[in-house]
């Protein structure tokens, strides 16, 4: 075992083109393929340096995988290889229409428990939310696709919303859980 491979890009690792528009049926199959090369698990008998290096590639695998596999994350670290860290920014400019449909799922979400039927407004809410992340990921597509370094302060803008949106996803789906129990 090497630790050659701790110095590829995730897309290398996998041997996958650096694209937005991923096969994931590929992705995880390469996925299962990788990890049976480097289970801890197969190096039981060996040195302790190679079990070490064994366990390390397997947590790099697994990350690889975790960021290739969901949109979001797959977008931000493909910006990242292009130098943009979103992490780091202080300032969002956001135009008004995205924060007014923002503001208005809030105050939708913050409203639900209110409703004579909350698990049908929210299950409303969560379908717009979910239209908006496909529509952000349409985008992105299309923007990673063109793949000109002109747009990537365009390509950073449609990240943050989806991470906007995202969030919000999530507190929806907290809410969900809430209302559930």
């Amino acid at each position: 075992m090497t630790t050659a491979g701790l110095m590829q890009n995730y897309f290398e690792l996998f041997n996958l083109p650096a694209a937005y528009d991923l096969d994931l049926t590929e992705l995880s199959t390469r996925y299962r393929k990788l990890q049976a090369t480097v289970h801890p698990d197969k190096f039981a008998n060996a040195t302790d340096l190679e079990r070490r290096l064994s366990m390390q590639q397997s947590a790099l695998i697994n990350e690889a995988y975790q960021t290739l596999k969901n949109p979001l994350l797959r977008a931000r670290y493909m910006l990242q290889l292009k130098g943009v860290d979103l992490s780091s920014e202080s300032s969002v400019n956001m135009d008004s229409e995205f924060l007014m449909q923002q503001m208005r799922l809030r105050e939708e979400l913050e409203r639900v428990r209110a409703q004579n039927n909350p698990e049908a407004k929210l299950l409303v809410i969560a379908k717009e939310i979910e239209q908006a992340i496909a529509e952000q990921i349409t985008v992105l597509t299309s923007l990673f696709d063109e793949s000109n370094e002109k747009k990537i302060p365009q390509i950073a803008d449609y990240v943050r919303r989806m991470q906007f949106m995202v969030k919000l996803q999530h507190e929806t789906e907290m809410l969900e859980e809430e209302l559930m129990s």
